[in-house]
């Protein structure tokens, strides 16, 4: 019989809530029994949102919470004052070992600030990287850090390859994953001071297959499997990515409803082309996790759907099956700068 894995959702968090996270967090129980969900969040909202499904009830729990924290929130002083709130509750779950993981579509600044303050870093972790998985040409590649530190030093970018590695290998399959570093230019003199300083680090950490430079617009073709930078151009690759895709897909459709030849060409090409868009679709791995926390932490995005939600909590159980905290801790050793 497979181990039982306790996922915390915030019920709270996000653009849908609660009626997308609840539906999600069913979906997940419904498709796998050794899931066990526990819903923090105001309970009659809760409540009300679960009586609409059918479900095994033993698998879902509903911690009330009579606080939430907003998006708009300062992160630590929300972090620090709502103690009551539904992610602050679900965060001391995962502390106390009352809960594997925790999954939310709230507040990135509180969900990085809890994470790291309540959850806590694995010991020899530096700084836990945000770490997505974003579409490419040749399946998905791990941005990482894509917004939890702007400020890295290049000791934090080898462990940020470290972790990346570990967590392409183990829960997306991949072997042996390309790693590279974010930079201007392909040749190793080019980039800025991080960079330069990170880049030998690299060539001589054991453990990744380090292949060097990669301009943004090779990650696109899948250049790399695993691309290591700090938050700050991180999250501008992830921002650009994500408006660059809607753009496209907006385009995509005005010039097939622009005619009565374009429509009829549209009916001929839909299910090649929604199977082709479904393959660019990262969301089907789950959200992004702080990786190097004591616990799971994953952060799924701010208008998170049902189908997102479902695919994160499932996400955690691989997580949890695969050891990778285990082996984040057996594999990360401290660099020397300089």
């Amino acid at each position: 019989m497979a181990e039982t894995v306790r996922v915390v959702v915030d019920a709270m968090g996000g653009d849908n809530a609660p009626g997308e996270i609840v539906k999600g967090a069913v979906e997940a129980v419904n498709l796998d029994p050794a899931i066990q969900v526990i819903l923090t969040g105001r309970q009659e909202a809760v409540q009300a949102e679960l009586a609409k499904y059918t479900y095994p009830k033993e698998q879902i729990e509903v911690v009330h919470c009579d606080e939430v924290i907003e998006t708009a929130e300062p992160p630590v002083n929300a972090v620090r004052t709502k103690k009551q709130s539904s992610l602050v509750v679900g965060m001391n779950m995962v502390k106390h070992q009352e809960a594997d993981a925790i999954v939310s579509a709230g507040s990135s600044g509180a969900i990085l600030v809890g994470g790291q303050t309540i959850v806590g870093r694995i010991r020899g972790v530096e700084r836990p990287p945000l770490a997505p998985l974003i579409p490419t040409e040749k399946g998905v590649a791990l941005l990482i850090d894509c917004g939890a530190n702007v400020d890295a030093r290049p000791s934090h970018l080898v462990q940020f390859a470290q972790m990346g590695s570990i967590y392409m290998e183990n829960v997306v399959g991949m072997k042996n994953p390309r790693v590279a570093i974010l930079n201007i230019g392909a040749e190793e003199e080019k980039g800025n001071a991080l960079v330069k300083d990170t880049y030998p680090l690299l060539k001589e950490c054991p453990g990744i297959n380090f292949i060097g430079s990669i301009e943004a617009r090779e990650i696109p073709h899948g250049g790399a499997d695993v691309i290591v930078c700090e938050a700050f151009a991180g999250n501008i690759v992830l921002k650009l990515y994500e408006g660059v895709a809607s753009t496209l897909l907006a385009k995509v459709k005005e010039g097939l409803m622009s005619s009565l030849r374009s429509k009829i060409g549209a009916l001929l090409i839909k299910p090649a082309l929604k199977q082709t868009l479904k393959s660019f679709d990262a969301s089907q791995y789950g959200g992004a996790p702080l990786l190097g926390c004591k616990g799971l932490v994953v952060k799924t995005h701010g208008s998170a759907t049902a189908g997102d939600v479902r695919n994160s909590i499932l996400q955690c159980v691989t997580f949890k099956q695969q050891g990778i905290n285990d082996k984040i801790r057996e594999h990360i050793c401290k660099p020397k700068e300089g």
